[in-house]
C-alpha cells in the first residue's frame, strides 16, 4: 500500500507529538485519522 504522506511529513508529525501537540489535533490537521498517527508511533520505535 502506498503511503500519503512523505517520510518527512512523519518524522515532523512524530517530533510534533513528543512536544505534547495532542494526536487528535495533529490528526484533524494533517487530514489523518488517530489510528493512523499511533501506527506510525509503533512502527518509528522498532
Amino acid at each position: 500500500m502506498k503511503n500519503r504522506f512523505t517520510e518527512e511529513q512523519i518524522i515532523g508529525v512524530l517530533k510534533e507529538v513528543e512536544n505534547g501537540v495532542k494526536v487528535a489535533e495533529l490528526a484533524a490537521s494533517t487530514g489523518s485519522s488517530t489510528p493512523t498517527i499511533t501506527n506510525e508511533m509503533r512502527n518509528s520505535v522498532t
